[in-house]
């Protein structure tokens, strides 16, 4: 027990350097969980200042803490608290590395690569008044004006006509060439975004004409390398939003994980995280579905898109598979005492059938693959109207079987994503009604909730991938996430609770007096702990050119994650342990 002094404690690796674990000072302890485990120190210690501390014999320690149930508490927790705490902070020195200046995206980007279209030309004569409706219509914020030949003699931007027309009084029927600024800077598509960006800075502008081969191929914006470079998710947001077309969106799709890894090397959570890539994530797909309806044409009736599982959570990473359904209202239907002619009901199906198979289609463009057991709304299966939707829910919750409720589980975890929002809000409201009055129901998910083992042997070892192409892996998300999700959505469905996400349904179910405050604690600690390794584990795969999976070798974790990640495991056996006492689960 230190009294004065300090003193650090550290790892050294087989090359003598050493990781840093802790400091300590006076009033802090050295050697306790070693004392309570019984077994040798994880870490060094040596003192860095003059100190003084007092040295309590390891059977006196043991005797206290076993007749003073407050003492052991007190260590318990704050083991707890700060082990977490320390393992976040390692995971993000140690694991996220920050870039090197050669692989920021502003040096390893070609200007090229960033135009997304050609550009939008006007002539000369063009009075302002239709120039800035064709900026407008094209959702763009710079013509270039060409001459009488058609050589490129200037470009306009909105901030010209906020600046030389709004604010001076200018007739808008004067021509373009009047308040164009000329001649228009150019730069070679060959030359990196870092030199674009040092043109501007040096000329005091916004936007640059792109050149390939002599001609003017685009044009590149001061906004362009602002979300290039990664830090401005609302940047990124704002572009995604005002997108006009397909192949845009597809493109805008990649920037996302630029955005992204900024904000775990800063310090963010994974559940921060997850919610960030599901705000953006949701923008993609009203933008998507926005197009897909001018394409189309307005739908029959009024619909809802429905996102399901991870996205419906918010606890998406990196391309999470695509899982969806759609809920429309028959045509008609809100006409009181008339049926929907049947072959008005037919169009409407086929209209929406083919919707979400084209949705489905472009978000696979945008890099989200499809749902490998066709849980989304190109399958018919889960593309009905609202009263199919309720007969399914029906059917679910009062006759149930194992394997439908195994396969069920995910519609549980549903919130609107696009259109009618009210609409999937009733849908969701009535199968959480349905499933908590429903014991049977209740049971049979809380004996799926025990279906996954915690990865740990009787000794608090590792259970890997004993085969495969993930032979000595740890499986992150079946048998370390995926329990603390059931849980949390059994418990809530209990209490008759519609909210999604994990930690927010922990949070409830503990305020209703479902879950203790010290396993609630322990859990939600446990759950972004495995979340936040999860999110680094897929950031790393992708940045070195692989795909992201679930799997993770602990061999490639440092002590103190290896520790902490036995302790969240060790928290799935006692969520489970909860669910056989609150459910009467035999085994």
């Amino acid at each position: 027990i230190i009294q004065t002094g300090a003193v650090k404690l550290f790892l050294t690796d087989e090359d003598g350097g050493e990781t840093l674990a802790d400091f300590r000072g006076p009033g802090a302890v050295v050697g306790v969980l070693s004392a309570i485990r019984g077994g040798p120190a994880n870490l060094s210690a040596e003192t860095v200042e003059d100190t003084f501390a007092f040295r309590m014999p390891v059977a006196v320690f043991r005797e206290i803490v076993e007749s003073q149930p407050a003492v052991a508490q007190y260590f318990l927790k704050s083991f707890s608290e700060i082990y977490v705490s320390r393992a976040f902070g390692e995971l993000r020195r140690r694991r996220v590395l920050p870039r090197s200046e050669s692989s920021l995206p502003l040096f390893a980007t070609k200007v090229g690569q960033t135009v997304r279209r050609p550009p939008v030309t006007v002539e000369m004569n063009t009075d302002i008044r239709c120039a800035a409706g064709i900026m407008a219509g094209e959702g763009v914020g710079s013509l270039l004006v060409k001459d009488p030949l058609g050589a490129i003699a200037g470009i306009i931007t909105d901030k010209d006509l906020r600046r030389k027309v709004v604010a001076q009084g200018l007739d808008y029927g004067i021509p373009v060439a009047e308040i164009m600024s000329g001649p228009v800077r150019t730069i070679p598509e060959s030359e990196d975004c870092f030199d674009a960006l040092l043109t501007m800075m040096k000329h005091q502008i916004h936007h640059l004409a792109v050149e390939k081969k002599g001609h003017i191929v685009g044009v590149i914006t001061s906004h362009d390398l602002m979300v290039l470079q990664g830090r401005s998710p609302f940047g990124l947001f704002s572009e995604i939003e005002h997108e006009r077309t397909f192949t845009g969106l597809y493109e805008l799709s990649k920037k996302i994980p630029l955005v992204i890894r900024p904000l775990i090397e800063e310090g963010a959570k994974a559940g921060s995280v997850g919610r960030m890539i599901a705000v953006l994530g949701e923008v993609l797909l009203d933008r998507v579905l926005s197009l897909l309806q001018e394409d189309m044409g307005p739908p029959p009736s009024p619909f809802c898109w429905l996102l399901l599982g991870s996205e419906a959570r918010r606890e998406q990473t990196f391309r999470t598979d695509q899982d969806n359904a759609l809920v429309y209202l028959p045509p008609d239907g809100k006409i009181p005492g008339r049926s929907p002619d049947p072959e008005l009901k037919r169009q409407a199906g086929d209209y929406f059938l083919r919707f979400g198979r084209l949705a489905i289609e472009h978000l696979v463009n945008c890099g989200y693959p499809p749902c490998p057991a066709e849980m989304m709304a190109s399958n018919p299966r889960w593309n009905l109207e609202e009263s199919g939707w309720s007969d399914f829910f029906r059917r679910i919750v009062n006759a149930p079987e194992p394997e439908q409720v195994l396969h069920a589980t995910i519609f549980f975890d549903m919130r609107p994503g696009f259109g009618y929002n009210e609409l999937g809000e009733r849908i969701k409201a009535e199968a959480v009604r349905l499933a908590s009055k429903n014991e049977v129901f209740l049971g049979f998910l809380a004996r799926d909730c025990l279906r996954a083992r915690p990865p740990l042997t009787f000794f608090k070892g590792f259970v890997v991938e004993k085969s495969g192409e993930h032979k000595n892996h740890l499986d992150l998300k079946g048998r370390g996430i995926m329990p603390f999700v059931d849980v949390a959505r059994l418990l809530a469905l209990r209490a008759g609770l519609t909210e999604c996400n994990t930690l927010d349904r922990l949070t409830e179910v503990n305020r209703r007096g479902l879950l203790s405050d010290q396993l609630y604690s322990e859990a939600a600690e446990a759950f972004e702990f495995l979340s936040q390794i999860r999110l680094v584990h897929q950031l790393r795969l992708m940045e070195s050119g692989r795909q992201p999976d679930n799997f993770m070798n602990p061999a490639d974790l440092s002590e103190l994650e290896k520790r902490t990640l036995k302790e969240a495991f060790g928290l799935v056996g006692a969520l489970q342990s909860l669910v056989r006492e609150e459910f009467h689960v035999q085994g």
